[in-house]
């Protein structure tokens, strides 16, 4: 898996997961149960991962939605 991007923004990461989705690129959330433990402050960084297969499109799909 590869990190792809990086945020404490719940709107931001849901839309991010929208687009790669949308474009037929399966993603993963890491560290959203952390959210639960820290009582949803905004503390700590979620991140959003694809496979390495799937990085290079999903990073350029990100870029020109002015995401990356």
């Amino acid at each position: 898996m590869r990190i792809v991007a990086v945020t404490t923004d719940p709107v931001r990461l849901s839309f991010l997961m929208a687009l790669l989705r949308d474009a037929g690129i399966e993603c993963v959330l890491l560290d959203g149960h952390i959210s639960a433990m820290e009582g949803g402050i905004g503390a700590f960084p979620r991140r959003l991962a694809v496979t390495e297969a799937d990085e290079s499109r999903a990073r350029r799909l990100l870029r020109d939605a002015g995401e990356a």
